[in-house]
């Protein structure tokens, strides 16, 4: 769980609305027509540029990685797969079905091994594996960098509405409030949604993508490692690459 995501969220959201209860009531910033404005125009804004069942995929990936974490740093990975070298130079491919490993990327170049496909087709596979991963993760940050834009741009049409709104009704000024209303709080509406919620959700997609690519290369690695029967040691050599100098230094050290 990635907490920092979740107060990060909630806490935007508290000082608004703390900030908003401190003026008066929080009822005058609850506006339907501009809800339906940003909210439903930027969606079907993305409907335009993505498919539907892009838009769904994208929520779903979003909420996922905006909410989780990877469990293993790049050096426990490491220290897992030469692991499952030494395994592997002991009890051959059929030890492999004892192990559970902690990544599912991981498990599936294990059974694969463990099946005795070639090195040529194992690794042909789990490419195609990463690069698709890694193009879902560019899709969805498309879908949210397309809402991100959508949010503000549709808050200066309902800016528009309103004042249109409001120049039509300056005979009746029972009518101007709620014209403005609508004109203010689409703009509002707009900029909470873009930069509380769709702008940060993208970037942890686009981080997401460079970090799954490092790891899932490395695990790529690590399974043709152990594919040729490498020994640990020459695994962790061979990874050690995938590691920033200063803990590739702690390394040296352990060792």
């Amino acid at each position: 769980m990635d907490f920092a995501t979740i107060i990060g969220i909630v806490g935007a959201f508290a000082v608004v609305g703390y900030a908003i209860s401190m003026g008066g009531s929080f009822s005058i910033f609850v506006d339907m027509p501009s809800i339906l404005i940003v909210f439903g125009g930027g969606i079907m804004a993305a409907l335009i540029r993505f498919s539907l069942g892009g838009i769904l995929g994208a929520f779903v990936l979003g909420s996922k990685v905006a909410f989780s974490q990877r469990s293993l740093s790049a050096r426990e990975m490491i220290e897992e797969i030469a692991e499952i070298a030494d395994v592997m130079r002991k009890q051959g491919p059929l030890g492999l079905e004892t192990i559970t490993p902690s990544d599912p990327f991981l498990a599936a170049g294990l059974r694969m091994i463990a099946d005795g496909y070639e090195s040529t087709f194992i690794q042909e596979q789990l490419e195609k594996e990463r690069d698709l991963t890694l193009e879902r993760l560019e899709e969805g940050a498309r879908v949210y960098k397309a809402l991100a834009d959508a949010g503000p741009a549709f808050g200066m049409i309902g800016t528009l509405v309103g004042l249109v709104q409001m120049l039509q009704a300056m005979d009746d000024p029972s009518k101007i409030g709620p014209a403005m209303a609508v004109a203010l709080l689409t703009t509002l509406y707009g900029a909470l949604i873009s930069n509380v919620i769709c702008i940060p959700v993208c970037e942890k997609l686009q981080a997401k993508s460079k970090v799954e690519d490092v790891n899932m290369t490395l695990v790529i690695d690590g399974i043709m490692q152990i594919r040729n029967g490498k020994s640990p040691n020459v695994v962790r050599e061979a990874l050690k690459a995938y590691l920033p100098s200063n803990q590739r230094d702690q390394e040296q050290e352990a060792a």
